[in-house]
């Protein structure tokens, strides 16, 4: 019988890929993408980074303190963690640990402000928390690593941190260092497939801290020591580059913006973000490839990301195992046990990770305000007050988000709710509807468009309900070309812009220059006015002024008016358009030369009885 802790057990898999040959072809080449052997990542996390933002605000460099969200800490700074304090302890303990302890709530909306603010008192039933503050500095730092690797590949990967890859600066280094490796030796025996010349010694600096690479793994031993325990490779030295052009950054943004980071360095995105936190708060590390093996082996592998759950749990289980040198022994056969996730497994123990760092798009399709309600809405008339907190946040996110990008603008606003009337469970329900443009996004704007939301969603319930969750959001974001017009001077524009007819085109037919010059003004259809208590226009072709009805006036809110007068506008600018069409269809006057004098050929004489052509379908009103 075979004992529980061998079984799938094989013969130990090694690191067979940690000194890959790097030839001429390798450094020459570009676009290798993760098979290059060159390849260097970084992982960017900044330290404690609520509760270093909210130091920056408060201008507190040295005291301990954490951030609340209602009786929850959620950000300990590093002094607050001398104390012994961390995310799970309760508030009363953390008092008891550190008297002097400074504590912070998260900014919160509350019903009739525009932004967020800081409150003595803030209650989890009429507030909704705000995390804008945390986003905006979020993006300063993101900022500064677009403004100091400018060649680099960066993926931001959440608020605090960033994946950078370092491979096409590191290159370009590496060439303007060593000019020699730019060309081909005359004598090289297999031309740009042989190998580069061994690499020069490297001076590690002090910038840096290297993990170990000899066997037992004695993590307090020097990084001197580690640094002359394998000879060097040219991976080495693009290391040690990439490492030189992290520090600067990292050092830029402490300065400007009193940010502390912390920063690993590795050939690939799961090895990077490992060995960040080796050295916290404000360091980074880098881990050599001949280091991989024994950095690895003693880690808990349920630890590892993706690795801590079910996953884990059924691999503990099944081959009594617990450290990533356990399961090293564990034979690849076990995929017919765990599917596709077992070769994942098997490579991410031997720290291979093919996942690629991918800068995602500065436009993010979609912005969502949620509330998850300790008191329900029980009454209709309670849900405007919510609805108008979450327009709050949304209007704050969005006019943040078009000072860098103005011609940014959502297709539709959609309301979500989770609603149990008196009978029957609870569902969710959600109506959704255009959003229109205004040249300012204001908490008014938003607020009436959900709040017709809101009427639609509850329809004809009557009686008691109960609304546990609420969210209003954009989604549909997108941004227009830089070339074409802004959205607020599209508002700013008249609605129609007239119909010259030319006396003749140098070059074409001016019949079909003139149909042209009418499609392009009809193709473009009114929108809602920026001033939504507009009631009436003036067309800029015929000036007559046109105004609604005192009927409509006096039945609809103002994001109703606003889209009745556009319709109007519309309409009216449909009588033009088939104006000018219709005199398309008749024959021009013709020009004959003769020896003495020029004769004219009038048009075909006409009864002017009403509109002509499709002119007849439209009102002049």
């Amino acid at each position: 019988m075979i004992p529980t802790h061998q079984k799938g057990k094989n013969k130990a898999q090694d690191f067979d890929d940690l000194d890959p040959v790097i030839t001429y072809r390798h450094i020459l080449q570009n676009n290798l993408g993760i098979k290059d052997p060159l390849r260097v990542v970084a992982l960017c996390d900044s330290d404690a980074f609520y509760a270093a933002c909210e130091m920056v605000r408060l201008g507190v460099t040295d005291k301990p303190l954490v951030v609340l969200q209602w009786e929850g800490i959620i950000a300990v700074n590093y002094p607050a963690r001398k104390f012994g304090i961390s995310r799970f302890h309760k508030l009363k303990d953390a008092k008891e640990r550190c008297p002097e302890l400074m504590i912070v709530h998260v900014a919160t909306y509350k019903e009739g402000d525009a932004e967020p603010g800081y409150w003595d008192n803030v209650d989890s039933r009429t507030h909704k928390v705000s995390l804008d503050y945390y986003r905006r500095e979020s993006s300063k730092v993101f900022s500064m690593f677009k403004e100091g690797l400018p060649d680099a590949e960066i993926e931001k990967a959440s608020i605090d941190e960033a994946f950078i890859d370092f491979t096409k600066p590191v290159r370009q280094a590496l060439l303007q260092r060593f000019p020699y490796l730019s060309q081909i030796p005359a004598d090289a025996p297999n031309g740009v497939d042989t190998p580069l010349p061994p690499p020069p010694l490297i001076d590690w600096g002090t910038d840096s801290h290297l993990i170990p690479i000899y066997s037992n793994a004695d993590f307090e031993s020097t990084d001197e020591e580690a640094s002359q325990s394998a000879p060097l490779t040219w991976h080495d030295i693009a290391l040690r580059l990439a490492a030189e052009m992290m520090h600067k950054v990292r050092v830029d943004i402490a300065t400007q913006l009193g940010y502390t980071t912390s920063a690993g360095i590795a050939r690939n995105k799961f090895l990077a973000k490992l060995c960040a936190s080796y050295r916290k708060p404000y360091s980074q590390t880098i881990l050599r490839n001949q280091a991989i093996p024994c950095y690895l082996k003693p880690l808990e592998f349920q630890k590892i990301r993706f690795l801590g759950g079910k996953l884990g749990q059924a691999l503990a289980k099944e081959y009594d195992v617990s450290t990533v040198a356990d399961l090293l022994y564990v034979h690849i056969e076990f995929q017919a046990k765990f599917g596709e996730s077992a070769i994942w497994v098997y490579e991410i123990l031997r720290g291979i990770d093919r996942s690629e760092v991918k800068e995602k798009s500065p436009v993010n399709k979609s912005m969502l305000a949620a509330k998850a309600l300790q008191k329900p809405i029980t009454k209709i008339d309670d849900g405007p007050h919510w609805i108008r907190v979450l327009a709050a946040e949304l209007s704050l996110r969005l006019n943040d988000a078009r000072k860098e990008r103005p011609n940014l603008w959502p297709k539709t606003l959609a309301l979500h709710a989770v609603l149990k009337v008196r009978i029957g469970y609870g569902t969710a329900r959600s109506k959704q509807a255009p959003f229109p443009f205004t040249k300012e996004v204001t908490v008014n704007v938003i607020a009436a468009a959900g709040g017709k939301l809101w009427k639609e969603l509850v329809g004809n319930v009557t009686g008691t309900i109960k609304v546990t969750y609420i969210s209003l959001g954009f989604t549909g974001i997108e941004a227009t070309d830089a070339s074409q017009q802004s959205i607020a001077s599209f508002l700013d524009s008249p609605a129609v812009t007239g119909v010259k007819r030319p006396n003749k085109e140098k070059n074409g037919n001016p019949s079909k220059s003139r149909y042209r010059n009418a499609q392009r003004v009809r193709s473009r259809p009114s929108s809602p006015s920026a001033n939504q208590n507009t009631t009436s226009f003036t067309c800029s072709e015929c000036h007559k002024t046109l105004s609604l009805s005192p009927k409509l006036l006096s039945t609809s809110d103002v994001l109703g008016r606003a889209y009745a007068l556009a319709a109007m506008k519309d309409e009216h600018n449909d009588f033009h358009f088939a104006e000018s069409v219709a005199r398309e269809m008749e024959p021009e006057v013709k020009e004959v030369r003769g020896p003495h004098k020029k004769v004219k050929i009038p048009k075909i004489q006409q009864k002017e009885i009403g509109p002509r052509g499709i002119e007849k379908f439209f009102n002049r009103t």
